[in-house]
């Protein structure tokens, strides 16, 4: 009888540190997305008797209808128009100078029956249950429309620069910590030129 011929056999001791190098790579190299909401203070319940100082010109109340219709003020309105609305709501400086609240850096037409300066201009966003998702997140594109707009003339007079560059510029990855303090400081400015107050009102009830 011949003399049996052994076969070599694989060494499989370094397997697991290469699926533990793999897993490493992977876990270095794959970006893992965040989900990504919308920036809104909501309404909570509050059984306390709490009275907030909000003077009804400060206040532009919106409506979404379940039907997709807004209304402005108890006006209709349309989607194209409503960026304009807010944007002279919020811009409109009421306080005439020399009053305490004067907003010196405004651009509206002072109407003392409108908000009296951005930092008290209020949004209040009511939508139906029924309102469909499309709808309601169009109308809040168009409110950040408008406070984009604003913030970016201010940059633009301040700073030569729009304030939606320098916040995409500060969230760059190549952009250098230098130039990012920097960044930082202005949008903070800028932000609290035209703040962002948006508040989310209860939903209405469906129909019955």
């Amino acid at each position: 009888m011949g003399r049996r011929t052994k076969m070599p056999g694989v060494n499989a001791g370094s397997m697991a540190d290469i699926a533990f190098l793999l897993l490493i790579f992977f876990l270095v190299t794959t970006s893992i997305e965040t989900d990504a909401g919308l920036d809104r203070r909501l309404p909570r319940e509050n059984k306390d008797s709490v009275v907030v100082d909000y003077h009804k010109r400060n206040i532009l109340p919106i409506l979404i209808g379940k039907n997709g219709d807004l209304m402005v003020k108890e006006e209709l309105a349309s989607l194209g128009e409503l960026r304009a609305f807010v944007r002279a709501f919020i811009d409109n400086g009421g306080i005439l100078e020399g009053n305490q609240g004067h907003c010196g850096y405004c651009g509206g037409e002072a109407d003392p029956e409108s908000s009296d300066n951005p930092l008290k201009a209020v949004i209040a966003l009511n939508s139906h249950r029924e309102t469909k998702y499309g709808v309601y997140i169009a109308v809040q594109n168009e409110l950040v429309g408008a406070y984009n707009e604003l913030r970016d003339r201010e940059a633009q007079h301040l700073y030569q620069k729009n304030f939606t560059d320098m916040d995409r510029e500060y969230h760059r990855p190549e952009t250098t910590a230098e130039a990012k303090a920097d960044l930082r400081n202005k949008i903070k400015y800028i932000r609290g030129l035209y703040p962002l107050n948006i508040v989310e009102l209860p939903q209405q009830q469906k129909s019955e």
